[in-house]
């Protein structure tokens, strides 16, 4: 039997606000898509954690035999400046400032996107579609949605009539917002005048005359909104409807809801069955904000080249960090807490470092099935990576009592052991094994001597010193036990 019709997953939909049974649309396959980034500057940390969130997810669903297609897009033209419909593309402002032509932005930074994702052990989607590779797509779906009444073209625009639209569907389902109290709180903006409402979004905008990217269409040579991109790629990869829509929290309104109402109005069909959305990272308890300085770049953290941070930290130590959170819970990042991040880190490698010198037995003094059915139930509850992280350490607990033969695995049982800690070590959670011998052997040296400081404060009777050597070695998690051939020690 499959190991996914085993397991029984809940997954908190956003379109409804609770936990919802998973069950996928077509049996033993999934389709998802992720926002992707607008490549017109380097990826922030925030960005580094919704993609890991769900790479998390394409992880374990792949663990469990599903057949995943993930998608995951590249915004290359048509969003502009403060989520609008009026102002500059982004990647154009960026081009203009740096005198550069737009696909050399889109180039530089989406290179810096993979190099990123690649050294925290992000897998790549399947599929990794790019707006302006799919314009033909998009004015398709314009004349299907002014063909059905819902959107409409003014001095070569084409926008949305989300009014009409909310006569018969609900615009807001997703945000939980109603439109009378968005007509109430809009403010009226230059450049809105030509919209028969403030709400309706763009489809297609009209380019002006310094506008370099364009491209022609049955109504202007302009641009596509940046709602409709993720619509036309989602859809045409994955169908009118496929299982999961996921995103940082700050897309729900209006990026996802716009999606809804588009895939409703062009194809009559809701689009997606589970929305997944990732919570913010703050930075010492602040938002992150370029314009404020309270940020840092991903590659500075592995660097240490920041104004942050006490040293520098390897990728998977951040992985590990950020994956101690659940992926909808706000998630402070600071020194101390990505220091406390690597002696966990350190303690888990560690284990596993242990793991492949232990001696099976004839026989096993201890269950472990309910060990590993609590990694999965922790996976299964909305992917609960804190409570998955939570039992490794219980099976930390396991290794180190195996060490010192006070329990014991048979044959059978140790080998189950082992696969399971290492599969959802670095198959699921993603992390890798970077503990350089460089580093070991410095620890291992300056653990060394404080047990031989320790071991003269004994000769001297000094037991004060003794325990408290002990102690503070335990508290930074480093175990020393006392036995007939001397002192050893276990992290």
């Amino acid at each position: 039997m499959e190991l996914y019709k085993q397991q029984k997953i809940k997954i908190y939909n956003s379109l409804s606000n609770q936990k919802e049974d998973f069950v996928s649309l077509n049996e033993g396959y999934i389709g998802m898509y992720v926002c992707g980034p607008t490549v017109y500057s380097n990826v922030h940390l925030g960005n580094v954690r919704t993609f890991m969130s769900f790479d998390l997810v394409y992880r374990y669903f792949k663990h469990l035999g599903y057949k995943i297609r993930y998608v995951r897009n590249i915004t290359d033209a048509g969003h502009l400046e403060n989520d609008a419909d009026v102002g500059e593309d982004r990647i154009a402002k960026k081009a203009r400032l740096e005198e550069i032509e737009p696909m050399e932005v889109v180039q530089r930074y989406t290179v810096d996107f993979h190099n990123v994702l690649r050294k925290f052990n992000l897998l790549p989607p399947n599929i990794e579609p790019t707006a302006t590779g799919h314009i033909i797509e998009q004015i398709e779906i314009i004349k299907s949605i002014i063909d059905n009444g819902l959107a409409y073209e003014v001095n070569g625009s084409v926008y949305f009539d989300v009014l009409k639209y909310n006569e018969k569907e609900h615009y807001g389902i997703l945000s939980g917002r109603n439109i009378e109290d968005a007509i109430h709180n809009t403010r009226v903006l230059d450049g809105q005048s030509e919209k028969r409402n403030p709400q309706d979004f763009a489809l297609w905008k009209k380019a002006q005359p310094e506008h370099i990217m364009r491209w022609p269409s049955p109504w202007s040579d302009g641009f596509p909104g940046w709602h409709l991109e993720c619509t036309a790629m989602s859809t045409k990869y994955l169908g009118e409807q496929f299982d999961i829509h996921g995103g940082g929290m700050d897309l729900k309104f209006p990026h996802h809801e716009c999606e809804i109402a588009q895939a409703q109005a062009h194809n009559n069909v809701t689009p997606v069955k589970y929305w997944m959305h990732g919570n913010m990272l703050i930075l010492n308890g602040k938002k992150m904000a370029k314009s404020t300085g309270n940020y840092i770049l991903p590659e500075e953290i592995i660097t240490g080249n920041n104004s942050i941070l006490s040293k520098p930290f390897p990728a998977t130590v951040a992985r590990f960090f950020m994956l101690q959170a659940h992926y909808r819970s706000i998630l402070d990042f600071s020194n101390d807490a990505l220091v406390a991040s690597e002696k966990g880190y350190y303690r888990l490698m560690n284990a596993v470092n242990l793991l492949d010198n232990i001696q099976e037995s004839k026989s096993s003094s201890i269950d472990i099935s309910n060990w590993i059915q609590s990694c999965y139930d922790a996976m299964n509850d909305d992917f609960n990576s804190p409570i998955l992280i939570a039992n490794l350490f219980e099976g930390v607990k396991t290794i180190n009592l195996l060490v010192e033969k006070k329990e014991t695995l048979s044959s059978d049982d140790l080998k189950t052991f082992k696969a399971t800690f290492n599969t959802f070590i670095f198959d699921v959670l993603g992390l890798e094994n970077v503990t350089s011998t460089d580093s070991s052997e410095k620890l291992s040296n300056v653990v060394e001597l404080l047990i031989d400081m320790r071991n003269e404060a004994r000769i001297n009777k000094d037991w004060a010193l003794s325990d408290q050597i002990r102690d503070q070695l335990a508290d930074a998690g480093v175990q020393l036990k006392d036995g007939k051939d001397g002192t050893t020690f276990s992290i």
